[in-house]
Order: C-alpha cells, then sequence, then structure tokens
C-alpha cells in the first residue's frame, strides 16, 4: 500500500527520544509528505536544525490541523491530557496514534472521546534507549523493532488508515503486533517495567551500601554494568508508567520477590541449579525468537 495516498501530512506531537526518531526514520525512507512537530521553542529549533521536522509550532492545535496523521509522542500522562485536545482540533478523517508505554487508561480515553470510529489506534513501539531527549533519537531506532498496535476494536484492522499505517511501520522497518490492550500492559509490566525497576533498585541498593571503602565500584565488571544499564533511564518517563500501570507491576514484584526468597531458600542445594537451567531455557526461547 502507497502510504502517500492516506498521508500526506504528519504532526508529531513531543520531539524526544521517541518522535525525534520518528520524525528522523520518516526522512530516512523517504517519506514524501510534510513532518510537523510540535515541543518547547527550544527543542523545535533543534529539531529543524537536525532535519527531525519540515517545520513546528509550539501549539497542539495548531500542529495537528490539516494534518492526516497525528503521532503523540509525549509521557503517558500528556497523552491522556493531549486527547481532548487533539480530537477538538484535529481534522474529522485522521488518524490519531500514540507511543505510550501503557494502553488501558489511553485506549479508554481514546473510546470515550472518539466512539467506535476508527480514528484512533494505540500504539507503543519496544524500542527505545536508557537515556531519553531529542538528542539521543535515531533514525533507525524502530528497525526491526516490534511495534504493538492497540485498536479499539478488532474491526478498526479492516480501515484503509489503520492499513496505511502498519504499512508505514513496515517501511520504518517495524514489525506490528496485534494484541488487547489489557494484554499488553500485564505482558510489559513483567517484560518492560519489573526489568526497569530491577536495575534502578540494585543501582540505588549498591549507592545506599557506604562509602568506596565497603563496596569499592572499581570491581564493578560487565554483569553489574549490564544489570544497572537500564538505571540510567529518568524517573520522569517512568513515573507515569508505574501510576498507569500499578496493579500489573505490583504483581510482577510479587512474583520476583517470591522467587528471590526461594532462591535464597536454595543458596546451598542443587534446587537452585534449576532455576538457571530454567532461565537458560527462556534465554534460548528468546534469540529464536528474534
Amino acid at each position: 500500500m502507497n502510504t502517500s495516498d492516506y498521508f500526506h501530512r504528519v504532526a508529531i506531537i513531543g520531539l524526544g527520544l521517541m518522535g525525534g526518531s520518528w520524525g528522523l526514520g520518516l526522512k530516512r525512507c523517504g517519506f514524501p509528505g510534510r513532518r510537523v512537530g510540535c515541543d518547547r521553542p527550544e527543542v523545535l529549533h533543534r529539531a529543524l536544525a537536525s532535519g527531525a521536522v519540515d517545520e513546528g509550532s509550539p501549539a497542539p492545535a495548531e500542529a495537528v490541523r490539516d494534518a492526516e496523521l497525528i503521532i503523540l509522542a509525549t509521557p503517558v500522562g500528556a497523552i491522556l491530557d493531549l486527547l481532548p485536545q487533539v480530537k477538538a482540533a484535529a481534522p474529522p478523517d485522521a488518524l490519531v496514534t500514540d507511543v505510550g508505554s501503557t494502553k488501558r487508561l489511553i485506549c479508554q480515553r481514546a473510546r470515550e472521546l472518539f466512539g467506535e470510529e476508527p480514528h484512533f489506534l494505540g500504539g507503543h513501539p519496544l524500542a527505545g534507549k536508557e537515556r531519553s531527549g531529542l538528542e539521543n533519537a535515531d533514525a533507525a531506532l524502530l528497525e526491526n523493532a516490534r511495534y504493538v498496535l492497540t485498536p479499539l476494536s478488532p474491526d478498526h484492522l479492516t480501515d484503509e488508515r489503520v492499513k496505511a499505517f502498519s504499512s508505514l511501520l513496515e517501511r520504518l522497518g517495524a514489525r506490528p503486533f496485534i494484541t488487547e490492550a489489557s494484554t499488553h500492559d500485564r505482558a510489559v509490566a513483567f517484560l518492560s517495567h519489573l526489568p526497569q525497576l530491577v536495575s534502578s533498585g540494585v543501582a540505588s541498593m549498591i549507592a545506599e551500601q557506604g562509602g568506596e571503602e565497603f563496596l569499592p565500584l572499581e570491581l564493578a565488571a560487565a554483569g553489574f554494568r549490564d544489570v544497572t544499564r537500564l538505571a540510567e533511564s529518568p524517573y520522569s518517563l517512568w513515573r507515569d508508567i508505574c501510576l498507569t500501570n500499578i496493579e500489573n507491576i505490583q504483581a510482577a514484584l510479587e512474583a520476583l520477590i517470591e522467587k528471590l526468597e526461594a532462591m535464597k531458600l536454595h543458596l546451598s542445594d542443587r534446587e537452585l541449579e534449576r532455576e538457571f537451567q530454567q532461565a537458560l531455557r527462556l534465554r534460548e526461547r528468546l534469540r529464536k525468537i528474534g
């Protein structure tokens, strides 16, 4: 499908890591339409200079005017606040999508605003970096990444705009994955949010263990650095994620605590080997999935 038949003007609200990468990715894949960015004036200046967008506006209502595709690339809380503004200002046939890391509340709010018409498509690119901001944006960020789509109704998948958006994702090198919002939120609580909290928790715990004499960081080898890499991710990004997926994250943390307690009990017997073997099998499955 030729996406330029449907999307001549794309508005990207929020030009941080993901919004900036969307803009650069569209340029990289030869998207022929206009890329309109919306952010603070100083961010817009940098985005225009880097080629992430063709034009910009600090006002969402102005940025989405005449856009056939609107991408909300802000933190989850801001997406929830933006939806009514976008609904009021966007063209009636525009497709609105987002990149939020949680989907249930966003899709619920979108359904209240847009009804059952296929004007909103939930989205979550499973790509990113531990450091945020436009300066870390990458035209190839979505290359080979799974891109979760959570339509408000299964029937929406037959809408031409939704098909065009899926085709655009494939042009960017992403791999669309369709699921329900509630299924998505439970899965990412275990597969994304839990690893982040573990990484930040381990780094915070070590930071509390005293001075250099007690724990010289010079002894931190690759294993510790790998485990705590995600700890560089800012709280400002994760605050809204935790608030909008709290029940699933609590369940994930409780399951991990139970697992750690079991491992603690079996440090001196062969039962611990079973945990290592089971973990190894999971890693092998992940390699096959790609």
